[in-house]
């Protein structure tokens, strides 16, 4: 609460320093007013503004019916429409609010300068447009502008924030998703090879009944430790995830990930269609550890069934090269074939198979690239033969390990994704624009301010010549003033020729009759109505609040001629 009072007299401090500047800027128009009309008019357009948040378009309306009545008010209603229009989200209330105000701003003004110095309705109306396009619509259309730039900015940050957190779970995801297929492939290699060691110790067991009770006991426990060293492999893998066991070509043997295995695949994808091309180099696989060849047989197959869906009818190229050290594979696909007319558009993937590549692939220590090649799309990755051991060149692998120049297998490695929820695209450069703003955090808020002060100056210049050029171009048409009448006001009585004369008031001192009760002021115009050979005949007129009461003539006494 203390904040929006604070906020509120500091708007209203601001908005009377701005209603006083531009008063002396457009003092002629409405410098006639009375005084205490002008303090009215500065407490109700202050109101006005400091409200205008909360009642936008009454408080547009009103700005504008005052700024028909007092020029000066020019800056406040800029900004009153500013912030009008920047706080409005519709369309259609933007336009009534502005529309509105500025239809109350042409008539109002037309009335109050005919009124005020008997100035024609011509212009009177061409000020009040004048007024209305300069202080209530080119503000409203740069604050409506404004604000659907901020509503922009900040739809495209939620999205932009959305979509990153969108990848972040996909990845994630996807990791798990790998590491619980790891865990069944653990499982079922070392799940196998436990098995069998109960197996046969089970067949030992038995083979020795009639030996001696310590190696009947030793067989037992060998038993025993078999089996629990199963219950408690099944416990620390289900940490990954849930086991799930892989069928058909999944399914893990000790052939998996060989050139037979290999070659298997890609006959199934000629099988489907695909034209695909094998280049193998190198030593079979069959002595690599069995998460090798099952990494070289995940990262053939995905490539693969990636090309069924997103290329059918594109040529492949499946290039394996076994060294000492390392076991690199690609897959690369030309241009798919156009798609037949009316043929049924690709199913939509997971989105979740390269990434999982890469988990797999950076658990062993290797690196994986995909990306487009040309007309088509490649992905290439590179395992380490013995994972653990130094790579290719001496160097240890290590996850997201590339080239020197960027490149494996031809194919350029992505940059790895940053930490949850960092930004990329659109998404970074606002990123960076925040972090600039925080690093220089005075910088903006002089800017806007130095930005906003040249805006209501243009404003007030604008004004000013605007009416200046209107005064001058109003046809010089003479118009009678009527004459002096009780209950005019003093406007219109210096209009009509009251005027104080010096030599007329300092004729009538101590000759003027007693003044009425509530007089506040008297002037004594220059009058040569009658002029007797003892007597001058003088005209006095007075005014309470403002406004003309009385009408008094009296005559003061001339000196005698021998006198004289």
């Amino acid at each position: 609460m203390g904040r929006v009072m604070a906020r509120a007299v500091a708007e209203a401090v601001g908005g009377g320093l701005l209603v006083l500047a531009a008063y002396a800027a457009l003092i002629r128009v409405g410098g006639s007013a009375a005084l205490e009309q002008k303090a009215l008019l500065m407490l109700a357009a202050l109101t006005v503004f400091v409200v205008r948040r909360r009642f936008p378009e009454a408080a547009l309306v009103a700005m504008g019916a005052l700024l028909g009545l007092m020029s000066a008010f020019a800056p406040l209603a800029a900004v009153t429409a500013y912030t009008v229009t920047r706080q409005l989200a519709g369309a259609g209330r933007r336009a009534t609010a502005l529309l509105g105000a500025s239809a109350v701003t042409i008539p109002v003004t037309g009335w109050a300068l005919h009124r005020r110095s008997g100035a024609s309705w011509d212009y009177g109306l061409t000020v009040g447009g004048m007024l209305a396009a300069v202080a209530v619509l080119v503000p409203g259309l740069v604050g409506a502008s404004a604000g659907q730039q901020q509503r922009l900015l900040a739809a495209l940050r939620e999205r932009t924030a959305a979509a990153e957190e969108a990848r972040r779970l996909t990845d994630s995801e996807s990791r798990i998703h790998e590491r619980s297929r790891i865990a069944a492939e653990m499982h079922d290699l070392v799940g196998h090879r436990l098995s069998l060691i109960s197996l046969h110790t089970g067949g030992l067991e038995m083979a020795l009944r009639g030996q001696p009770q310590d190696l009947r006991d030793s067989a037992a426990l060998v038993r025993r430790a078999t089996r629990d060293a199963m219950r408690e492999l099944r416990e620390v893998l289900g940490v990954l995830g849930p086991l799930s066991r892989d069928t058909g070509t999944d399914a893990l043997t000790d052939a998996t990930g060989t050139r037979a295995d290999i070659e298997a695949l890609v006959e199934e994808s000629r099988a489907g269609g695909v034209a695909v091309d094998l280049t193998w180099t190198g030593p079979d696989t069959d002595p690599l550890e069995a998460r090798v060849r099952r990494a070289l047989h995940r990262v053939v197959r995905e490539a693969l069934t990636n090309v069924h869906r997103y290329a059918p009818g594109a040529a492949v190229e499946v290039a394996v090269a076994h060294t000492a050290d390392l076991v690199e594979v690609s897959v690369a696909n030309g241009a798919p074939a156009a798609p037949a007319a009316g043929a049924p558009a690709p199913p939509a993937g997971s989105g979740r198979g390269l990434p999982g590549l890469r988990e797999r692939v950076d658990l062993l220590g290797g690196t994986l690239a995909a990306g487009p090649r040309g007309a088509g799309f490649a992905v290439a990755a590179r395992l380490p033969a013995r994972p653990g051991d130094p790579g290719a060149g001496g160097e240890r692998a290590s996850p997201g390990h590339t080239d020197p120049d960027g490149w494996v297998a031809g194919i350029r490695t992505p940059a790895r994704p940053g930490p949850p929820g960092a930004a990329s695209g659109f998404g970074a450069r606002i990123t960076a624009g925040a972090r600039r703003l925080r690093r220089e955090p005075l910088l903006v808020p002089l800017a806007q301010t130095a930005t906003a002060l040249l805006g209501l100056a243009g404003i007030v210049a604008v004004l000013a010549a605007g009416i200046q050029l209107a005064g001058h171009a109003q046809p010089s048409r003479y118009v009678a003033p009527k004459p002096p009448r009780i209950g005019m006001d003093r406007a219109e009585a210096e209009y009509a020729g009251v005027h104080d004369f010096d030599l007329a008031r300092a004729a009538a001192a101590g000759h003027e009759p007693p003044r009425a009760r509530g007089v506040t002021d008297c002037v004594f115009p220059y009058s040569d109505d009658h002029v007797g050979e003892d007597g001058l005949t003088l005209v006095r007129y007075c005014f309470s609040g403002g406004v003309l009461t009385t009408i008094d003539r009296f005559e003061v006494p001339l000196a005698p001629r021998s006198a004289r």
